[in-house]
């Protein structure tokens, strides 16, 4: 089972930046999960010429958030520190948060030469099916792995008010119930290796249906070292954390 760590290690050192990365690293994770974003002036409706570099960032409020601190860290530059120690050990699943610019994140794997160490994971079906006809087009990348995120959200659930937390769990138990019929249809559909499910829609019947479709099944994001031996038990290929201590067998 893959140990994915979360934007790094997110519960030890503030993710998306470089010392969660290399403090993921050193707790021995196979696979560093992170964000690529373009923010409000990197739109792809601007010229090329004057577009603001992809950003590493869960969504605009976190990129502001660094561009206050002084921390912007651009995609280039993350991509760059993956070339080299310490961060030149592990793989890499970058998660693309908003279409429009997947070919540019192609262009920067192929660049620093991180097309085999990589994975791309989405939401957006839009973007699954650019990134396929890219690969289909371009064989420097046709081996890069990539990934359908599910469900579709636009709000942390995790995050969200505990008064609404029992209508979370109603709308949460539906969607866990549809996920392998979903999952089943969109896998006849979708060119991809993998499905990224949120821990809340993991069943052993998901885990089936993703399996006898010859994908994987990573899980996101859980921190409960009793769902880690849960999801472990039933068979899923990897876990995403925020402390991959947990999922580390020798503690």
């Amino acid at each position: 089972m893959l140990r994915i760590g979360h934007k790094g290690a997110d519960a030890l050192v503030p993710g998306n930046t470089l010392a969660s990365f290399e403090k993921a690293v050193e707790i021995g994770v196979d696979v560093i999960e992170f964000d690529a974003l373009w923010t409000e002036d990197g739109h792809p409706s601007i010229p090329k010429n004057r577009r603001s570099e992809l950003v590493v960032a869960h969504d605009w409020h976190a990129a502001a958030e660094a561009d206050e601190k002084g921390e912007r860290l651009t995609l280039e530059a993350a991509l760059d520190a993956f070339a080299r120690p310490p961060l030149d050990q592990v793989r890499i699943n970058l998660d693309i948060k908003l279409p429009g610019r997947d070919y540019e994140v192609f262009d920067a794997l192929r660049r620093h030469r991180l097309i085999e160490r990589t994975s791309i994971s989405t939401m957006e079906l839009s973007a699954l099916k650019e990134l396929a006809e890219l690969k289909r087009q371009d064989e420097i990348v046709a081996g890069l792995s990539l990934g359908w995120t599910v469900p579709k959200v636009t709000r942390d659930w995790l995050g969200m008010p505990k008064v609404i937390r029992p209508a979370l769990a109603m709308g949460l138990a539906s969607v866990r119930v549809r996920m392998p019929g979903q999952v089943r249809r969109g896998l006849s559909e979708l060119e991809v290796d993998s499905v990224w499910a949120f821990f809340g829609v993991v069943t052993p019947r998901l885990v089936e249906t993703v399996h006898d479709a010859g994908k994987k099944l990573y899980v996101w994001t859980v921190d409960d070292p009793k769902r880690v031996e849960s999801l472990a038990g039933l068979g899923v290929d990897g876990i995403c954390s925020n402390d991959p201590r947990l999922l580390n067998p020798a503690g």
